[in-house]
């Protein structure tokens, strides 16, 4: 599981352009990544300087997980308050800011090449990475999971605030996200050569900097043998993103399931599913959303 965390001032709550000065302090007290003696977690740079990202290593229970989640945010906490701030897990901030671009090669292209959507982009999500026995059986799994990642929104949304307003959604983030080029639902794949020529028509147009920016609500990882989703905001509590992990495991063994059973995908289209996104973001749990099976 991946977690994006702001960098915050701990009195105002104000994001703070600190994540190098994080990383570097984490990587000089290398015993804040370790639990029983191993490296057990890693702290990344994220797009914008207010944020940095967490990584849990692969867990074989709940249990496991949780202690990682937790120690992981640990780790991320103490290396803030090394050079004076806090940590906030929120996928956006509630306090006006405007976001500093971490300084890579890639970033800047994407900032040259997205101008506003780049600029503007301080959001925090959740990724949950869910093994696979292989390319195929992901992609049967991505095509029948579909239709429930709107709940995972709803369940998980984390952010009402954008630039010191109330938006009045449960998730801008998810509006913010969806600038993208290509963010969002997708429609069947059927196999995984349907999913590679997809991802490749994609690359073809030159609109993403590189593959890295192929942001489906859920896809194959590029360097892992798993399945990542890529919906839920970024939860307040540790108990809460174990949850979410807990779900989408779900999700994801049921539709493994189902494809080794012969189960066709339900057929619904992108443009509905993208409706119920819109729908779990703006209301989280508390409107009705669309029907999954519907």
């Amino acid at each position: 599981m991946e977690e994006e965390l702001l960098l915050v001032d701990p009195a105002s709550g104000a994001p703070q352009a600190v994540s190098g000065s994080v990383i570097r302090y984490a990587r000089r007290h290398d015993e804040l990544f370790l639990t029983g003696g191993r490296r057990s977690k890693s702290l990344e740079t994220e797009l914008q300087r207010e944020q940095l990202e967490t990584a849990t290593p692969v867990c074989a229970s709940l249990g496991e997980l949780s202690d990682h989640v937790r120690s992981a945010r640990l780790a991320a906490a103490k290396s803030a308050a090394g050079v004076g701030v806090s940590i906030a897990a929120l996928a956006t901030s509630p306090v006006s800011v405007h976001p500093s671009l971490t300084p890579s090669d890639r970033y800047l292209r994407m900032a040259d090449a997205y101008g506003p959507t780049a600029a503007e982009q301080l959001t925090c999500g959740c990724h949950v990475h869910v093994g696979i026995d292989s390319p195929d059986e992901g992609v049967a799994v991505l095509d029948r999971i579909r239709p429930w990642l709107p709940p995972l929104l709803a369940l998980s949304a984390n952010s009402p605030f954008w630039q010191g307003a109330d938006t009045g959604y449960d998730s801008w983030r998810h509006q913010v996200w969806s600038r993208w080029p290509s963010s969002g639902p997708t429609e069947l794949f059927g196999t995984a050569d349907g999913y590679r020529t997809t991802v490749e028509a994609l690359l073809a147009t030159g609109a993403l900097v590189d593959e890295g920016m192929i942001y489906f609500d859920a896809r194959l990882s590029r360097h892992y043998p798993t399945v990542e989703i890529r919906v839920p905001d970024v939860c307040l509590h540790a108990d809460d993103a174990v949850l979410m992990a807990a779900f989408v495991r779900a999700l994801v063994d049921t539709a493994a399931d189902a494809w080794h059973a012969g189960e066709p995908p339900d057929p619904v289209r992108a443009d509905l599913m993208r409706l119920a996104m819109w729908r779990a973001g703006r209301s989280g749990l508390r409107d009705t959303l669309v029907h999954p099976c519907t």
